[in-house]
């Protein structure tokens, strides 16, 4: 089975607030119809998202941030068990480390952008500031698709 090259997974609660920011990234990220780009949402990392880093040249994890500066922070990953690694939702590393358990080998390059958020109350809409700085967030991924 065929993947593409580029993987972005975006996760959080589209119920919460700000922390809808991950999935709505990817989503506005997938209406753009690139070829070579997959997008997947989930509201939290599991172990079994190791899989889906299968395969791939690039990823790019997407997540809403309190403590991230505004508008976004982007971050170079590397594989790591962490304490998430025995809970049930897991660090983009801790995700990484299973892919190297898995294959033996590191998975593709992967990177964190974590897009400030401010309210997370359930119920809550995206604040005016979060979706300015998803806005940013997506001005700076659409730079990040084509480089190499």
């Amino acid at each position: 089975m065929s993947v593409a090259p580029i993987l972005i997974f975006g996760w959080g609660n589209p119920s919460r607030g700000d922390d809808a920011l991950g999935p709505l990234f990817v989503e506005r990220i997938e209406a753009l119809g690139l070829a070579g780009v997959e997008c997947q949402t989930d509201f939290q990392l599991q172990v079994e998202h190791a899989l889906d880093l299968e395969n791939r040249h690039r990823i790019l994890f997407v997540d809403a941030s309190i403590e991230a500066p505004a508008p976004f922070a982007v971050t170079a990953l590397e594989a790591s068990r962490d304490a998430s690694f025995s809970t049930h939702a897991m660090t983009p590393e801790a995700v990484m480390q299973v892919y190297v358990e898995l294959h033996d080998e590191p998975p593709a390059p992967c990177t964190l952008l974590a897009i400030c958020g401010e309210r997370f109350e359930l119920g809550e809409p995206l604040s005016p500031g979060a979706a300015a700085h998803l806005d940013a967030a997506l001005a700076w991924a659409r730079q990040w698709l084509v480089a190499p």
